[in-house]
């Protein structure tokens, strides 16, 4: 089987992909510490900002790539993670608020111009997407899309499947703190589950384990996926480190938040805990294990499973 692969990965090992300083050595030895930790393959994620901003950080990394064969066998393509988002309280998380933006087809064509070929998946709010334009652009140019950081209705989420949406970025999170009982996000994600790849951040924080297996219940193993959200501090410890212009504050625990604020900022998960904790605390035989962190991974965006090249 081939290693574990990422669809959203900040930084790692104290680089940080959001960020517009970032050095080649850094984004190499990011790269080399992966592939120590198991992952063959990963999405490297780009989170709100300008469009200006967005584009001269991908096209940074697209150098990168060009540049250094060992960067390139590993940073498989791009996530852009907004900034396309809602502002509704709470569905920002630890997004620059004042950074969303509407979804565009136009700011999104500069997106996917500025990756090069290799925009694999984005994420946005359906419920800002006019006319589902943009999710309609972006899906017939081969671009995965995400329902994140969002709250669409019901009848606005099976609208933007049938536009091509198939996917949904870290379910319960990114979202309210408080939430009606039965008719919120995630019970509509995972009514709907049949028809996306759900992914989650099984770290114990984002989403409490014993939650974490009722959803797993719901959406299967066949359908899900496990994300890291890495930031720059994984593997560094407690501190202060940086998730683009924001300073994010790691605790003893190993959880990142922005500083001085409630909201978790990405993770300091790695994969070889990711597995580790879905055998520890969900149960998880080897076969579920890689589906959720290798197979399925690939198969969200369109990747052979096997080899890990475009199918």
């Amino acid at each position: 089987m081939p290693g574990s692969f990422d669809l959203q990965i900040n930084g790692y090992f104290g680089a940080d992909f959001c960020s517009r300083d970032l050095s080649i050595e850094a984004c190499r030895r990011a790269c080399d510490a992966l592939v120590a930790d198991g992952v063959s393959g990963i999405l490297a994620t780009v989170i709100t900002d300008g469009i200006e901003g967005i584009c001269a950080k991908l096209e940074r990394l697209v150098g990168f790539r060009d540049r250094d064969p060992a960067i390139a066998a590993v940073i498989a393509g791009f996530h852009v993670e907004g900034p396309f988002l809602s502002r509704v309280p709470g569905c920002p998380g630890a997004h620059d608020a004042g950074r969303i933006v509407p979804a565009t087809v136009a700011a999104a064509a500069r997106i996917v111009d500025a990756a090069g070929g290799l925009l694999r998946l984005v994420t946005l709010a359906p419920e800002c997407d006019a006319g589902l334009a943009t999710t309609s652009f972006l899906s017939r140019r081969g671009v995965v899309v995400s329902a994140g950081h969002c709250d669409p209705t019901l009848d606005q989420l099976r609208a933007a499947i049938d536009a091509g949406l198939s996917m949904v970025t870290h379910l319960g999170n990114g979202c309210a703190l408080e939430l009606p009982r039965h008719d919120n996000i995630i019970q509509r994600a995972l009514a709907l589950h049949e028809r996306l790849w759900i992914c989650y951040i099984p770290d114990g924080v984002h989403v409490p384990f014993f939650a974490l297996k009722n959803y797993l219940d719901v959406s299967g193993v066949e359908r899900s996926v496990m994300v890291t959200d890495a930031i720059s501090a994984a593997k560094l410890g407690p501190g202060r480190h940086s998730l683009g212009a924001a300073e994010v504050e790691v605790d003893a625990a190993g959880v990142a938040r922005r500083t001085g604020a409630r909201n978790l900022a990405g993770s300091t998960l790695t994969m070889p805990l990711v597995r580790e904790n879905l055998r520890r605390h969900l149960g998880l035989d080897a076969r579920a294990i890689d589906l959720l962190v290798s197979t399925n991974p690939r198969r969200a965006i369109g990747l052979d499973a096997e080899r890990g090249e475009a199918a």
